[in-house]
């Protein structure tokens, strides 16, 4: 039995009670996670991971960068992995830290947003749509690495989530035409900004104006539209490519 205001209450009645009680819920419709941060932690710790793999693997063949990197005729032959498998890697210490401490600032924020499944289908979704920015946009002879596409995609939802509920975008404003500078910069892969940033739009903008009462079936049917569509790009690429 367990103590009650008044009285005691057998164990399947509490429980049945608790399955009455409506679960808050974050503003995309996920169950607030009760301790977010925990999977933006969890990315930190597999790329520093992966990082370590690669300085252990420099000079083997194939070494952990050549088996992951995105490259275009890669891609081509058939090593679709390297969509995704390209964000966790990184060029050098400093690449992975700038890239890390946007994360540790940013991914907390969209957790909290979107609930931890939601957060991770939206990380993932940023990270090979961006790839697939590249795999268009880019010389497909050129290897491209690093979480920034990933990075970008959290940019442009937080900033619309931060629209919705009406604070102050300024500061991220200034912070994203900064790095829009930087993406300028020659061996700086502008493609992969983007394509991770209008995915971030679109997912945001979804996640924060879709009606209520339909919002988890918008958002699946967004997420479906948005990788029918990266699947097509492929298709058409690889195909492209390969004749």
């Amino acid at each position: 039995m367990n103590d009650a205001a008044v009285g005691f209450h057998c164990p399947s009645c509490v429980s049945e009670g608790r399955k009455s009680v409506r679960q808050p819920r974050t503003m995309a419709g996920g169950l607030i996670p009760t301790d977010a941060g925990r999977i933006s932690l969890a990315l930190i710790v597999l790329n520093v991971g992966v990082f370590l793999a690669q300085i252990g693997t420099r000079g083997q063949h194939p070494s952990v960068f050549e088996a992951g990197a995105m490259q275009g005729i890669a891609v081509a032959s058939g090593q679709y992995w390297r969509l995704l498998t390209s964000a966790f890697l990184h060029a050098g210490l400093l690449h992975l830290l700038f890239n890390m401490y946007a994360l540790y600032l940013f991914g907390p924020v969209a957790e909290r947003a979107l609930g931890t499944a939601r957060f991770i289908a939206t990380y993932v979704t940023v990270a090979v749509v961006s790839s697939v920015f590249v795999y268009w946009l880019s010389d497909p002879s050129t290897p491209t690495i690093g979480a920034s596409g990933a990075i970008f995609g959290l940019f442009g939802l937080v900033l619309v989530l931060m629209i919705k509920v009406g604070q102050d975008v300024r500061t991220l404003l200034v912070l994203l035409v900064i790095n829009g500078l930087i993406s300028l910069q020659s061996g700086i892969s502008w493609q992969a900004h983007l394509g991770g940033f209008v995915a971030g739009l679109v997912l945001g903008a979804v996640f924060a104006y879709a009606p209520r009462a339909g919002r988890s079936l918008w958002q699946a049917l967004s997420f479906a539209v948005i990788w029918v569509g990266a699947v097509a790009a492929i298709a058409a690429q690889t195909s492209a490519l390969t004749t």
